[in-house]
């Protein structure tokens, strides 16, 4: 039966429609070798397809739900144009191919989903399901003022945003510590939030997501997500 290549690939390579649309605009899907274009469509029974050059398997393989303690210095994707260091280097031992579940960027650390379960990583990433993220975030600037002004109304991209919760950790000399909680997932967001509020981010670490936390992961290293976190992220 002839279906969609975003369909096959969501049910058989474990990503979002959304991540299959990026693999096809990329040039990394193939259909009995002829690169695929969006919009194209496949007989699984009768035609190879391929992603990254390797067929796709039966739709039986295993899920994998992990929590990666993600460096400074890597971009939270599975290959770079640019050659910088990815994401998928520090889970290279996974075997199978699991992919991010929203962003971190490339100068930011700390906790990040990955998955190879496309339902599981839209429930965690839409906006709609408002799971909350935590971010410890290292400041310098007017530790009083920034945070009343984190706190008023905001606007970014032209959407007002929600005001996040913010909890004042500590305070080294100039340098203070916020917790930052927000539910949203713009493009930079707690930078720019900050920013607005004239602060100056020195450092910035994601310790949860929902009711997942880093814990104590070592940078650059990988766990799996245990049975009760993963329930109680898609609950």
């Amino acid at each position: 039966m002839r279906e969609r290549l975003q369909k096959i690939l969501a049910a058989r390579a474990g990503v979002s429609r959304r991540a299959a649309e990026k693999l096809i605009e990329e040039g990394r899907v193939t259909v009995d070798g002829r690169t695929a274009r969006l919009g194209d469509g496949a007989d699984s029974e009768t035609e190879t397809v391929c992603l990254d050059g390797r067929p796709l398997g039966d739709g039986e393989q295993r899920k994998y739900y992990i929590m990666l303690n993600k460096p400074v210095g890597y971009v939270t994707t599975m290959s770079d144009e640019r050659g910088r260091r990815t994401v998928a280097e520090l889970t290279a031992d996974i075997p199978a191919r699991v992919y991010p579940v929203g962003r971190l960027d490339i100068n930011s650390d700390g906790l990040l989903l990955m998955t190879n379960d496309g339902e599981f990583a839209n429930r965690v990433a839409h906006p709609s399901f408002e799971k909350e993220k935590t971010y410890r975030v290292a400041v310098t600037g007017d530790i009083r003022r920034g945070m009343e002004r984190l706190s008023e109304p905001m606007e970014l991209d032209g959407y007002e945003i929600a005001p996040p919760k913010v909890r004042h950790v500590r305070t080294d000399g100039p340098l203070s510590t916020l917790d930052i909680t927000i539910h949203e997932g713009r493009n930079r967001q707690i930078r720019r939030m900050c920013e607005t509020a004239e602060l100056s981010v020195k450092r910035l670490t994601r310790v949860s997501v929902g009711p997942v936390s880093l814990g104590r992961l070592k940078k650059g290293t990988w766990r799996h997500l245990t049975r009760e976190e993963i329930d109680a992220l898609t609950r």
